[in-house]
Formats: structure tokens, C-alpha cells, sequence
């Protein structure tokens, strides 16, 4: 068996094991009523047929009981459906909440960035949303349709074979052209699904901009709406396309099918008709006939049209599949090493890193130590890979070469969720979660999310705790406006928003809730403050780092210079290291930055050194700065 076939036998697995796992009573309700329901047609027209019959025949006692039994299976057809109808929305809703589970729980397994930040990745994630929100609800719809739909197939293709088998068999080959076309036309679906998903991400991306909070300002200063509407409209458009191309092959495919339908019905009905003339079949034959043909290819092409959604949904359900299956993202210790409390330092040793091989090199042959109790501050130009230090650090990557040490033992023989813990970290593009204040605080360490009191003394260290009391509910106050209720839209008390500023102090009230971490990570900590808050906010940094390693990043140098020691990174190396003393001193990469911020602040800084060469500038940010 192929690859392609294998994936696709364990994605149909895969759905299987969902649907009767997800409500195994639901489950046996819809087959009982599904058996009723693909019965019930075939004896409803037996039963008229011994209506007919009496009547011609004049045998009018047994009417009562004809009449009795075609009345009941007509109660059957009517209530049947609704009842069946409820039990496929229950069942669908059990279906979503399992699916839904599973993918957002591998997704949240993946102990890495690599997938999450591939945008093919994200394309194939949206697909496998919508597929396993309805896939196997619609395989388990499809299927029971199969089901009740060949029972009664089943009965009215044996009741033409009663009365002419010749005919029967033509009904079953002229229904096979339909079948192979609808499965064809579901592949192609399929595909065109899995083509169109990267159109559909930048659609929903330029919708979002023009909608969104967050990018409201520029559209309208800079007029961008019309521009990304007309993005938007293309990719609509080519999506559209595509549709209408497969809308139109199947147009073509069930006009071909019709006309060979209805020649054949025709025949059957001309002779039946003639039959009945010579006298061949009475008038029950006839009604029975009739409703056996008629009800026969509606009956098959109602059994094409479910095995080719089967097939459709299967196609897409196996990205699904393939996502709550694939393997760790990143390596995993059978026995990781115990991560015990730093004592003597992390070290860097020789690592060389990039976010793609056809990227340059973020890191390229990295030596750094950071030893217990120090504080490293780091500084380079965009690009030169600070931020990439913070992801390997919190292992959201692994070194491509070289390897990072935890007092003598690789990160990677640790386990992550514990070497996770022992950090405390503040990262540049930190979230503004639309959650309350104290809420906001407390993702930071969810163990210590009920402590009001720590919750709010980090406010307090990160300075933000008098503008959060002022706030109309106080710490309790939703930090968004996006989720309100008509009842929250009248209480304009409900949702407030922050500055950057604000929010920046929360989230560095986040980061410190997390106390007696082994390793503090500061990405930028002050960048959205003023020159009196950052101020503050270092000078309390300052005490709170004491004792323990921490890593300090900043484009503000004056925010590095009493730190123990000071890097400069450029080209994926170290390319200056000391105190600031020493770096002003030796007149470097340090020093010619510190003299051109030093100069913004006043006449009397002093110049820059000059350089035999300037410091280029990477080319690529790559994905980390």
C-alpha cells in the first residue's frame, strides 16, 4: 500500500475511533433508527400494494389491518426523521468537543515554535479546524445514510427483481458512471481545498487589518482600506475560481447523469405500463413497480452522493488526523536528567542556529556564559540574534550545531516543562491576554493565581498596581472591549483598555509573580516607557535580580550598563564582551552605540569612535528579531 493510501486508511481509522467513542449511546440510537427508516419505505409499498390488491380483488376484510400497517410506516417516515435529525445534532456536538480536544491538545503538546510559526503549518492547522470540527460527523452521516439508504435499496431492488431482473440490473450499471464521477469530483475538492487554504489565510489576514483594533490607526491615517480591501477581493476572487470549476464539472457530470436516469425510468415505466396492458401485472404490481423504480435510483444516486461527501470528508479529515498523530516537534529524553537549581551556569558552546536552511545563520559558532548570580547584559544591532538567545534558552528551538548547557547538562537531555520553570521571562512581544487585570497577572504562575495578595504585590514591584486600583472594578476590571454582551455594552464600566505603556508594566508584573526563578530573561523590558518609568522599573529590576542569573536585552544601553558583564553580539558571535567601563574604553561596537545615544541626550556627550568598518546591518531578520 502506498503512503498516501496508508495515511488515508489511518485517518479513516482514526474517524472511526472518534465517532464511537464519542457518544457510544447516541452512536446505537441513530443504527436503530436508521434501520427504521431504510425499512420503512420498502414495507409502506408492499403494504399499498395489498391495498390495491384487496381492492381489485374485492376482499375487503383485510383492509383494516393494510390500512392499519401502511398507516404506521407512514407515522414512521414522518416522525422518524425529526427524531433522527436530534440525535445527529447531539451526536455532532459530542464529535466537535472530542475533535476539538485532541488537536488543540497536541497543538499545545508541541513544546517548540518551528510548526507554530510555519505559515504552511498554520494553513494545513486552519484545514484540520474545520475538518475535524465536521468530518467525522459527516463520515458518521454519510455513513448512516449508506446504511438506511441500502436497506431500502435493498427491498425495492428485490422487488424488481421479482418482477423483471433484467431491469434491476440495468438500474445498478447505470448508477456506477455516477458513482465513479462524484468520487472524482470529491477528490478534486479536496484538493482544491487544500489549495486554496494559503489564499484563505491572507484573506482572513487582510480582513482582520481592516477590522481590527490594533491596526486601525494606520489604515486610516494612511488610507490602507481600500488597498487591503482590494487584496482581500483577489483572493476571494481566486478562491471563488477555483470553486466555480469544480462547481461547473459537477453541473456537467449530474446533467449527463440525470438524462440517463430518467431514460432509464422511462423504459422501466413503458414497461410496466405495456405489462399491465397484457394483462401481466395487476394494479398493485404496477404501484409497487412504479414506487420500487422511482425510489431505486433516487435511492442510489442519494448512496453516490453520500459515499463521495465519505470520501470528501476522509480526503480532509486525514490533515486532522495527521496532526493529532505526528511526532514530537522537538526531541524528548526517555529519561531526562534531573534539572536541579543553577549553581554554577548556563553556557552557550558553539551554537549556531538558523529558522530554515534556506536562511542565513541567526547564530553562527556562539560562546557565552552566564553564570549563577550574574547579570549579562546583551546588546547588538536588529538582527544580530538577542531574541534568538531567549528562544533557545526557553527551548523553544534546539541548536543546530553546538549546545547549551544547564550546569554541564544539555537542555536537551533535561525535561523542558522544568527547565521552563526555573525561568522567569519577559518577552518583547509579550500578549495582552483579553482577560481581567488580575488575570492578566496571573497566567504568569497559575499556581499562584488564587493569591490575591502576591498577585497584587507584583503589581505593586512592577508599578503598575495604583494605575490597576483606579481602573472602574479594579483589578477585576476585563482589560478588552471585544466580548461584551448587550447587557456589558450598557455598562460602560465593563471593559477598559490600557496604554502600551500600561500594558507593558503588566506584563513585567507577569513575569514577576514568578519568584525564586534560577534565571531571569528581560527582552526589552522598558521599550514602551517613559524615561522616569524605565527608571523605576530598572532600579527595581536591579534589586529583584540580585542573586540570581538574569539576562538583560535592550536597544537602551543605559539600561545594560550596571550589569555584571556586557555582550555585544554582531555577526552570530560575540563580538565585544566586559563591563561598560571597559567596552567605552576599548572603543569598539559598544562604544561608537553608547556615543550615539549619549549624543541624543546632549551637546557634551562624547563622540563616537570612529570605525575602519562599519557594522553592517543583517539583510534578513530571519524570524527571531
Amino acid at each position: 500500500m502506498s503512503r498516501t493510501g496508508a495515511g488515508r486508511l489511518a485517518a479513516f481509522g482514526g474517524a472511526m475511533r472518534i465517532v464511537g467513542a464519542a457518544r457510544p449511546s447516541l452512536f446505537a440510537g441513530r443504527l436503530a433508527v436508521t434501520v427504521l427508516l431504510g425499512a420503512a419505505p420498502v414495507v409502506a409499498a408492499w403494504v399499498l400494494r395489498g391495498v390495491f390488491d384487496a381492492l381489485g380483488a374485492g376482499h375487503r376484510g383485510d383492509l383494516p389491518v393494510l390500512i392499519a400497517a401502511l398507516a404506521l410506516a407512514g407515522a414512521v417516515q414522518q416522525v422518524l426523521p425529526s427524531v433522527d435529525v436530534y440525535l445527529s445534532a447531539q451526536f455532532a456536538r459530542a464529535v466537535e468537543a472530542h475533535t476539538t480536544a485532541r488537536l488543540f491538545g497536541a497543538v499545545t503538546a508541541m513544546t517548540g515554535l518551528r510548526r507554530l510559526e510555519s505559515p504552511a503549518f498554520q494553513d494545513r492547522l486552519r484545514l484540520a479546524q474545520q475538518a475535524g470540527r465536521s468530518g467525522p460527523s459527516l463520515f458518521f452521516n454519510t455513513g448512516i445514510g449508506i446504511v438506511s439508504a441500502a436497506i431500502t435499496l435493498a427491498g425495492f431492488l428485490g422487488t424488481l427483481a421479482v418482477l423483471n431482473p433484467w431491469l434491476a440490473g440495468i438500474v445498478v450499471v447505470a448508477a456506477l458512471p455516477g458513482l465513479y464521477a462524484q468520487i472524482a469530483m470529491s477528490r478534486k475538492r479536496a484538493a482544491m481545498l487544500r489549495v486554496t487554504s494559503a489564499a484563505q489565510r491572507r484573506q482572513y489576514f487582510y480582513a482582520d487589518l481592516i477590522a481590527s483594533h490594533a491596526a486601525a490607526k494606520e489604515v486610516r491615517l494612511f488610507a490602507l482600506g481600500p488597498y487591503f480591501q482590494a487584496r482581500m477581493l483577489k483572493e476571494m476572487r481566486d478562491i471563488h475560481r477555483a470553486g466555480v470549476r469544480i462547481d461547473r464539472r459537477e453541473l456537467a457530470a449530474h446533467a449527463m447523469l440525470g438524462v440517463l436516469g430518467a431514460a432509464v425510468t422511462g423504459g422501466g415505466l413503458w414497461w410496466a405500463v405495456d405489462a399491465a396492458v397484457r394483462g401481466s401485472l395487476t394494479i398493485g404490481d404496477v404501484s409497487v413497480f412504479v414506487a420500487a423504480l422511482v425510489t431505486a435510483g433516487s435511492t442510489l444516486a442519494l448512496i453516490i452522493n453520500n459515499a463521495a461527501m465519505a470520501v470528501q470528508a476522509m480526503l480532509t479529515f486525514q490533515v486532522y488526523w495527521d496532526i493529532v498523530q505526528q511526532s514530537p516537534d522537538m526531541p524528548v529524553p526517555l529519561e531526562p536528567a534531573p534539572c536541579r537549581p543553577l549553581s554554577d551556569g548556563i553556557v552557550f558552546e558553539d551554537v549556531w542556529f538558523r529558522y530554515a536552511e534556506d536562511l542565513p545563520w541567526v547564530l553562527s559558532g556562539l560562546n557565552l556564559r552566564i553564570a549563577a548570580g550574574e547579570s549579562v547584559g546583551v546588546v547588538g544591532h536588529n538582527g544580530a540574534g538577542k531574541s534568538t538567545l531567549v528562544k533557545l534558552l526557553c527551548r523553544f528551538y534546539d541548536p543546530d550545531r553546538g549546545r547549551i548547557t544547564w550546569d554541564g547538562v544539555d537542555l536537551r537531555d533535561l525535561d523542558v516543562a522544568t527547565v521552563r520553570a526555573r525561568l522567569s521571562v519577559v518577552f518583547q512581544d509579550f500578549m495582552a491576554y483579553e482577560l481581567t487585570a488580575a488575570e492578566n497577572i496571573a497566567v504568569g504562575d497559575l499556581d499562584v493565581a488564587g493569591d490575591r495578595d502576591a498577585i497584587e504585590e507584583a503589581g505593586r514591584t512592577a508599578g503598575i498596581h495604583r494605575a490597576l486600583t483606579r481602573l472602574p472594578r479594579g483589578y477585576d476590571s476585563l482589560l478588552t472591549e471585544m466580548y461584551l454582551d448587550q447587557a456589558d455594552r450598557d455598562d460602560p464600566q465593563t471593559g477598559v483598555l490600557l496604554s502600551g505603556g500600561q500594558w507593558q508594566r503588566l506584563a513585567l508584573a507577569r513575569s514577576l509573580l514568578r519568584q525564586g526563578r534560577d534565571l531571569c530573561i528581560l527582552d526589552e523590558p522598558s521599550s514602551g516607557l517613559d524615561a522616569e518609568a524605565e527608571y523605576e522599573v530598572h532600579h527595581r529590576l536591579k534589586e529583584l535580580r540580585r542573586d540570581r542569573a538574569t539576562l538583560l536585552i535592550s536597544h537602551r544601553l543605559n539600561t545594560v550598563r550596571d550589569a555584571d558583564t556586557i555582550v555585544v553580539l554582531s555577526d552570530g558571535v560575540v563580538a565585544e564582551r566586559g563591563t561598560h567601563a571597559t567596552l567605552i574604553a576599548t572603543g569598539g561596537i559598544y562604544a561608537r552605540l553608547f556615543g550615539l545615544q549619549a549624543r541624543g541626550y546632549g551637546d557634551d556627550a562624547p563622540e563616537p569612535a570612529p570605525q575602519e568598518e562599519a557594522v553592517p546591518a543583517p539583510v534578513l531578520e530571519a524570524v527571531a528579531d
